[in-house]
């Protein structure tokens, strides 16, 4: 099982941009997904997660702004960041749970796969 996260760049303060998050491996549908970022001297923040259901889940202080998405046939997850501020900038990391185990959204240990990280810098 691998995933591959893509869409980062540059952006200038109120840009915006789409991450996208592709889950590849045979029979591999995962339960939870979700986004985690990692800034340059901080830890790895909860971003964002999404169920099967379309349940979504975000960390307070960034609803309104980012909006979590899957389409479960193609096995993609997807974060469109809206009105982005200096310090979203990070290493933004998808990651994907098991089928049928236990999942809690906003702890990164209950995820089984992470991507590589694509890199998010919003500077003028």
């Amino acid at each position: 099982v691998q995933l591959q996260a893509s869409g980062g760049g540059l952006v200038q303060p109120g840009g915006s941009l789409r991450l996208s998050c592709a889950a590849s491996g045979r029979s591999f549908s995962p339960n939870g997904m979700a986004w985690f970022r990692q800034a340059t001297g901080k830890e790895r923040e909860f971003v964002a997660a999404i169920g099967r259901s379309g349940a979504t889940y975000y960390a307070d202080s960034l609803k309104g702004r980012f909006t979590i998405s899957r389409d479960i046939s193609k096995n993609m997850g997807f974060l469109q960041m809206n009105s982005l501020k200096p310090e979203d900038t990070a290493v933004y990391y998808c990651a994907a749970n098991r089928p049928f185990s236990a999942w809690y959204p906003e702890k990164h240990t209950t995820y089984q796969y992470w991507g590589q990280g694509t890199l998010v810098t919003v500077s003028s």
